[in-house]
């Protein structure tokens, strides 16, 4: 058995497709890998534990809720 069947897969329909098509298959695979954010270590952001007091918390939930959770139709 493989060590990673997902890409023993990937490589066996690969192989099938003529060069065109895999040529967009490793643009695709290489435009997937560039959009990939390693983001912040956890470790990183553990000085920011506690900074906010309950109520300065509850105030950014209530922001983030009222102005990210609505789609403004006439933006576009």
């Amino acid at each position: 058995m493989s060590a990673n069947p997902i890409r023993e897969e990937i490589l066996r329909e690969l192989d099938r497709l003529p060069p065109e098509l895999q040529r967009e298959v490793l643009d695709f695979a290489r435009a997937l890998a560039s959009s990939v954010s390693e983001g912040t270590p956890g470790e990183k952001l553990l000085r920011f534990a506690g900074i906010l007091t309950p109520e300065e918390a509850e105030l950014m939930e209530r922001a983030i809720e009222e102005g990210c959770e609505r789609v403004d139709l006439s933006e576009w």
